[in-house]
């Protein structure tokens, strides 16, 4: 887990709007585990199965709040799904690429 981008971000979303809740922190952590990017509803369904209480609308608030940060960039990847992933704060990014049977998206980098 990028403990930097995660201490980082949930200070700035607690600066800017002066709440912090358990559904932020949960969802924090979960992009700063994956090194690739998850719609809401597979943030949602991942903290479900983990065994957080997290209703998908705190999902969808907290993507919001985070893209207004600046600190998730959008990935729309053409299928109508809008994914989320952390932005890094160097500006290193990646591409996506998906696979045409199954829907699967896997980061790749290409100098």
């Amino acid at each position: 887990m990028d403990l930097t981008w995660t201490e980082s971000a949930l200070a700035r979303m607690r600066s800017a709007s002066g709440r912090s809740g358990g559904a932020r922190r949960a969802v924090v952590e979960l992009l700063a585990r994956e090194d690739c990017c998850l719609s809401a509803q597979d943030i949602h369904d991942r903290l479900r199965a983990g065994g957080a209480r997290v209703g998908i609308a705190s999902v969808y608030r907290t993507l919001e709040g985070l893209g207004e940060l600046g600190l998730v960039q959008r990935a729309d990847l053409g299928d109508g799904v809008s994914r989320f992933e952390r932005a890094d704060p160097r500006g290193d990014h990646h591409h996506h690429l998906v696979c045409g049977d199954c829907g699967k998206v896997e980061p790749f980098e290409d100098s």
